[in-house]
């Protein structure tokens, strides 16, 4: 009987191991079976899809495997989220968004997903301050000149969509200025379109979309949400040195696999991703954009991301902002 066991464990063994195989084989052959799909929670030409795209070339030289950009736009970055956290959690599905990821279980009745529970933070991408910028035609230069014309005469200014930090940080604005401008919310890669062409006043948006706008002359920059000022346009003053304490709001970019990949995967990719940030073309594309990022792993983001929740659900709820 005892030779019987043996042999029925040793069985037993084989049929575990034979199970177990094709999952090893395609954790360890990530991300070569197929290619990965990186969904952009954005629209083409959205800082989102911008940092998306700028890296696809650098993490198939880096993996050998084939990565493609998936917009899908709509709800906040909602319908791409919802998309990856129903996705199977085998490293093939990537869910790329901004800092509206934290935001939205907040700011929607039902965004439709906890942002600490249904995902795996892979890596923090790069960050970038906002701008409140106006138009030339528009008598403002300054910010204090902004908030005397607030106070005297009816404004409106594009930001980059309900609940966005660029929304927020003008309605946190508003409360402290104690000034009324009425909010038009785009997309992402029309607020600044809609400033530059006069349908609103001013804009508060990410930093790359306004950048070149800047430097053709189509945009006046009147201040960056940040506590320092930008090294890319370090002649617009921060908006602490308005006397406007405890602002450091910034856009960031981030990847997520649905919850459940496995971590060998989550970690593989994580390595991949520090790597293209810090190639030297990246850096000064992102640079370029007003965007910087550093190293960091997939537990640091998780850690970052447990901060910004809670942090981004009081201002939503300061400020009374809602999205349907």
């Amino acid at each position: 009987m005892a030779g019987l066991s043996t042999v029925v464990k040793n069985f037993l063994f084989v049929l575990v191991g034979v199970a177990v195989l094709p999952s090893a084989i395609a954790q360890t052959d990530w991300p070569k079976a197929k290619p990965v799909s990186l969904v952009v929670a954005f629209g083409p030409g959205a800082s989102t899809d911008i940092v998306a795209r700028n890296l696809t070339q650098r993490l198939t030289d880096l993996t050998g495997g084939t990565f493609v950009v998936e917009n899908k736009g709509g709800a906040g970055g909602n319908i791409a989220t919802g998309q990856v956290k129903r996705a199977a959690p085998d490293g093939y599905t990537v869910l790329v968004h901004s800092v509206a990821f934290a935001v939205n279980p907040s700011l929607y009745p039902n965004a439709g997903y906890d942002a600490l529970k249904d995902f795996v933070p892979i890596i923090l991408g790069p960050k970038t301050p906002n701008i409140f910028t106006a138009n030339p035609g528009v008598s403002i230069k300054t910010l204090p000149e902004l908030v005397e014309m607030a106070k005297k005469s009816p404004l409106n200014y594009a930001s980059s969509g309900i609940g966005t930090t660029t929304h927020l940080s003008m309605e946190r604005l508003k409360t402290i200025a104690k000034i009324d401008i009425v909010h038009a919310p785009y997309q992402p890669a029309t607020a600044i379109t809609a400033v530059v062409a006069g349908h609103t006043q001013i804009a508060t948006t990410s930093m790359p979309p306004a950048v070149p706008m800047i430097k053709a002359g189509k945009l006046i920059p009147l201040a960056v949400t940040s506590s320092k000022r930008s090294p890319l346009l370090p002649d617009v003053p921060s908006i602490t040195e308005f006397g406007y304490k405890d602002f450091d709001d910034y856009t960031w970019f981030g990847f997520f696999f649905p919850a459940g990949t496995p971590q060998v995967i989550v970690d593989k990719f994580n390595t991949a991703l520090n790597q293209a940030m810090e190639t030297p073309e990246i850096t000064e594309r992102f640079a370029q954009l007003g965007m910087s990022s550093s190293s960091n792993s997939a537990a640091d983001f998780r850690k970052f991301l447990q901060a910004e929740v809670p942090k981004w659900a009081a201002v939503v709820k300061s400020s009374g902002a809602k999205a349907e």
